[in-house]
């Protein structure tokens, strides 16, 4: 769903360099919503990790590390786990969280997130988080790294039928802050997270730090960056 008169990207990502920063145009977006994983903390060696620990323990089988990353961003921890094994997604699912959760004490942010979510809000943007984690693991989170204050909106995937792909979530998180999708931005890691942006209307940021999807998955962006510097340039 694109707005009429928005040029978007035709076939791959704008890439964002330190020379064409100098002469990028700056579009300013009032509201920015943020993915979680791999955008805002560094979680992805937790997450490969609980992925590993789940379908050895359950499956007796190992998997590669694309294998076990591959769905991760996506529509929830249950479709993850479906495409293992899909007899056993309960009991797959509960062995990832008791193992994940528990190490949430070790999460961090990304270097830079912090400075780039101040610079924002001294902005005057409106910040939300949109995450395919369930509002209690969004907690522990915010337990760990004091930067809850940051987002006047949170929409956990327990808090929606649809999940991305599909932009339900991002379009529920614009209803609660009286957002127009004309004037947002999604920040996030995956080709999940590229196309709700898409098909909500948005402005589509990949980033590149996660380490979770390789660029390439980043295709259907508007444009990619590498640093949080190159981040707010952008915005």
């Amino acid at each position: 769903m694109v707005r009429p008169g928005v040029e978007r990207a035709a076939s791959c990502p704008q890439e964002v360099t330190p020379r064409a920063l100098a002469t990028i145009e700056r579009v300013r977006y009032p509201v920015v919503l943020f993915d979680f994983d791999g955008t805002v903390v560094d979680s992805g060696g937790i997450i490969l990790a609980s992925m590993r620990h789940a379908t050895e323990t359950v499956l007796a089988r190992s998997y590669s590390e694309q294998e076990l990353m591959a769905n991760v961003g996506g529509p929830g921890l249950e479709a993850q786990m479906e495409a293992f094994a899909p007899d056993r997604v309960e009991e797959l699912v509960r062995v990832y969280r008791a193992h994940n959760e528990a190490l949430h004490d070790e999460l961090e942010a990304f270097d830079g997130i912090e400075h780039a979510l101040t610079a924002l809000k001294d902005e005057g943007r409106t910040l939300g988080l949109v995450t395919a984690k369930r509002r209690g693991t969004v907690d522990l989170a915010f337990a760990r790294l004091p930067i809850e204050h940051f987002f006047d909106v949170v929409v956990a995937g327990d808090e929606t039928e649809r999940h991305k792909p599909d932009p339900a979530p991002l379009l529920l998180a614009l209803e609660r802050v009286e957002g127009d999708a004309a004037d947002a931005a999604y920040v996030g890691d995956s080709p999940y997270d590229m196309q709700a942006a898409r098909s909500a209307g948005m402005y589509a940021v990949g980033v590149t730090w996660g380490r979770i999807h390789d660029r390439d998955a980043l295709r259907d962006a508007d444009v990619v960056v590498d640093t949080a510097e190159e981040l707010l340039a952008v915005l």
